[in-house]
């Protein structure tokens, strides 16, 4: 018998990807080489830096910091507003091989519906939208649209009816019950569920002994987080009937599949380029030769597996 032929195509819903792996939020730059670089050959799309309607210089300060095993950052949604974006780099980086998935901050519910309204014109150079709910909300004090479950609501409802492309939820894992913010998520029209943001944490310089960010907190991302973001994959997956995309701290083809077998569509990486540009196509290829060897034909064989003997989360 011949050895199966292997794809390494995956369907997110409606969206098509040329492979599982996506580039995470917020760790791309907007620049044409870096979108047709051949080391991202194996990269089925790019996920761009949070949009919102006007431009942001970010927070003052430091805003990296490394850990043992991972890295804190505190960017502040650095970006140049949604008009630059469209203007300027859009056109650049959608000439690619590499899809393009908008990610738009979900902070003032009128300047987010202004957002998706000026993304809907360009909906045919874009795969996705995500809905970052992690972001404060500004009109009900400052607490996270992703921290529960009637405001995560709210949020894609409101995206909903300004977007009618495919709709991608990126949660938060700072709230009570993920599951209960998911399956609110999805009940209100999201297409994919993205699992999950950063972990809060929190860094002190010895030497000044002051906290390090001006914010004192910071998202922490990296291999340090991957176990944590796994759980909430499988969690969440077994909640809903809609596309999860698990996201934290995957850095090896061993993660990728360990994403997959939890419940994973697809995965988002994002602090391992920073150290190793060409991890999307060492892991791409390693996927292949592992789905080979295992006698599956795609990446989406893999999906939910692990689950077999254990049946939906009670």
């Amino acid at each position: 018998m011949s050895d199966p032929v292997v794809s390494p195509a995956v369907s997110v819903g409606k969206v098509a990807l040329r492979s599982p792996l996506i580039i995470a939020s917020g760790t791309w730059p907007h620049e044409q080489d870096y979108w047709k670089d051949p080391r991202c050959s194996f990269v089925g799309a790019a996920c761009t830096k949070a949009l919102t309607l006007h431009p942001r210089e970010g927070n003052p300060g430091t805003r990296l910091w490394e850990t043992p095993c991972g890295l804190l950052n505190s960017i502040g949604l650095q970006n140049p507003g949604i008009d630059v974006f469209l203007g300027e780099d859009l056109p650049k980086i959608s000439s690619g091989d590499i899809g393009v998935i908008a990610n738009v901050a979900m902070e003032a519910a009128e300047e987010t519906a202004e957002v998706l309204q000026r993304l809907s014109l360009y909906d045919h150079l874009l795969l996705a939208v995500e809905l970052n709910i992690s972001c404060p909300n500004v009109d009900a004090g400052g607490m996270a649209w992703g921290a529960d479950p009637v405001m995560a609501a709210k949020a894609v409802e409101l995206a909903r009816h300004h977007w009618e492309g495919p709709l991608w939820v990126k949660l938060t894992p700072q709230c009570v019950n993920i599951r209960d913010v998911a399956t609110a998520a999805e009940a209100a029209g999201a297409d994919a569920l993205v699992v999950a943001n950063t972990w809060l944490g929190m860094a002190i310089d010895p030497l000044s002994e002051r906290p390090v960010f001006s914010r004192r907190f910071a998202g922490l991302s990296g291999p340090a987080i991957f176990p944590l973001a796994l759980r909430l994959v499988w969690e969440v997956s077994s909640a809903v009937q809609i596309p999860v995309i698990g996201c934290g701290g995957i850095s090896r083809t061993e993660d990728v599949l360990s994403m997959m077998l939890a419940g994973a569509s697809a995965v988002a990486i994002g602090t391992a380029h920073f150290t190793e540009l060409s991890c999307f196509r060492s892991i791409g290829r390693e996927l292949l030769e592992h789905l080979a060897a295992k006698g599956y034909s795609s990446p989406m064989d893999l999906i939910g597996k692990g689950k077999e003997e254990h049946g939906r989360i009670p």
